[in-house]
C-alpha cells in the first residue's frame, strides 16, 4: 500500500526530457494522469454560512517545512481528494473516491501577525485598461468572486478559484449560498456616448456583469486541514455557473517543475483590493517549489487569491503555442528561514491528481481528463 501511494504522488515524472538543443522551444510534457472517481455520497446537515470571508490565507509552514512533511499513505490521499459539493439552494453533499491508474497503453482499461505587505520593492503589477485588452484573452478570463477574491474560467460554465475564498477551514464564508461571479463589461453598448476613447485619455469605465453559482466542490484535504500543515495544498475549489458565460476559457495543465517553465517564470491577473475596479496583471520568477506549492514573490494584495496561475509553452500535438493553468494563487506567507523572516506569495500546484479531479469536476468523464 504505501509503495501505491508512493507511486500515485510521484505521477509527476513526466515521459518528454528537456532536450538540451540551444533552438529548443519551451514544451508541455506528456503526464501519466491518473483516474479519480467517486465512490459514494453522502447528504450532510446544510451549512450555516458563518465564517468571515478571507482575501488571503498565512501559514507559517514554508518551503523547508513542507518538504520534511511526511508523504500521505494511499487512504489518506483518497480522504484529502474526497470533496463537498455545495449547491446554490443550500444542500451539501460530501463525495468518496477512488484513485486508479491506466494501463499505459491509455485505452481506458481501468487498473489499480506581521504587518503584510506582499508588494517587493518596485510595486511590478500592470492594471490592465481598456476594453480591447480587458475583453480579450488572455485578461478576459479573470473574473471576480462577490466574496471578494478573483477566479479564472476554465470551461463554458466553470470558475476555478481557491477555497478560502468561500470557505475557512472549518465553515463556508457568508455569501457562499448565494455567490456570483462578475464579468467585466464596458458601461456602454458600442456607439452611445462614451464608448469611444481613441481620443480620450482617460480609460473606458467599465462594470460588472454577475451570473450565479449553481454549485461548488471543495477538496475535504482543505475542510480537513489547515494552513499550517496538508491545508495549503489543498487551498482551490471549482464552482459551476447557472449559465454559460459565452467567453474563451483556458485549459488546465499539470505544473511542470520549475525548471521546466519558460524563463522559470509565472503569470497571474487578479483584482487586488487595493486597486477597486481594475485588473492586476504580474509575472515574476518562482523562488521556490514543493510537490504541492509554487513560492514566488509577484508583487500582490488580497483580492488576487484564487487567480489561475498560467505559462504559455509549445502544444507538440498541435504545433502551436498555447496558454494553460498550472496552480491557482492563494496568498502571502512569513516564513522563519533560519531564524530570518522571509516573506512569499504561494500558489497551489495542479498536480496529477489535482488535474484528474478537476477535470472530472469539469467534464464528468475520467476518460477526457487522460492528458494532463
Amino acid at each position: 500500500m504505501a509503495a501505491l501511494s508512493t507511486l500515485i504522488l510521484l505521477l509527476c515524472a513526466a515521459k518528454d526530457v528537456m532536450p538540451s538543443s540551444p533552438h529548443w522551444k519551451p514544451t508541455w510534457p506528456s503526464y501519466r494522469v491518473p483516474v479519480i472517481l467517486p465512490q459514494s455520497t453522502l447528504s450532510l446537515d446544510k451549512p450555516q454560512f458563518d465564517a468571515e470571508a478571507r482575501l488571503e490565507v498565512v501559514s507559517p509552514c514554508g518551503p523547508a517545512c513542507h518538504k520534511s512533511s511526511p508523504l500521505p499513505t494511499y487512504e489518506e490521499v483518497k480522504n484529502y481528494l474526497s470533496y463537498e459539493t455545495l449547491y446554490a439552494n443550500g444542500s451539501l453533499t460530501e463525495t468518496e473516491v477512488g484513485i486508479y491508474i491506466l494501463s499505459n497503453g491509455g485505452d481506458g482499461s481501468q487498473g489499480r501577525s506581521r504587518t503584510k505587505r506582499q508588494i517587493y520593492g518596485y510595486d511590478s503589477r500592470f492594471s490592465i485598461f481598456g476594453k480591447d485588452f480587458l475583453l480579450n484573452y488572455p485578461f478576459s478570463t479573470s473574473v471576480k468572486l462577490s466574496t471578494g477574491c478573483t477566479g479564472t474560467l476554465v470551461a463554458e460554465k466553470h470558475v476555478l478559484t481557491a477555497a478560502h475564498c468561500i470557505h475557512d477551514g472549518k465553515s463556508y464564508v457568508k455569501g457562499a449560498q448565494k455567490l456570483r461571479v462578475g464579468f467585466l463589461k464596458p458601461k456602454h453598448k458600442d456607439g452611445s456616448k462614451g464608448s469611444n476613447i481613441t481620443n480620450s485619455a482617460m480609460p473606458e469605465k467599465m462594470k460588472f456583469q454577475w451570473i450565479r453559482v449553481k454549485r461548488t466542490h471543495v477538496p475535504k484535504g482543505w475542510i480537513k486541514g489547515n494552513a499550517n500543515d496538508i491545508g495549503m495544498d489543498y487551498d482551490y475549489a471549482l464552482l459551476e455557473l447557472k449559465k454559460p458565460h459565452k467567453r474563451k476559457f483556458m485549459k488546465i495543465g499539470v505544473s511542470p517543475p520549475a525548471r521546466h517553465l519558460p524563463g522559470g517564470r509565472i503569470h497571474f491577473s487578479g483584482y487586488d483590493n487595493d486597486r477597486p475596479g481594475n485588473l492586476v496583471y504580474r509575472f515574476c520568477d518562482v523562488k521556490d517549489e514543493t510537490y504541492d506549492l509554487l513560492y514566488q514573490q509577484c508583487d500582490a494584495q488580497p483580492g488576487a487569491s484564487g487567480s489561475g496561475v498560467y505559462v504559455r509553452m509549445w502544444k507538440r500535438q498541435n504545433q502551436k503555442w498555447e496558454r494553460k493553468i498550472i496552480g491557482i494563487f492563494s496568498g502571502h506567507q512569513w516564513v522563519d528561514m533560519n531564524g530570518t523572516p522571509q516573506d512569499f506569495n504561494v500558489a497551489v500546484r495542479i498536480t496529477p491528481l489535482k488535474y484528474a479531479q478537476i477535470c472530472y469536476w469539469i467534464k464528468g468523464n475520467y476518460l477526457d481528463c487522460r492528458e494532463g
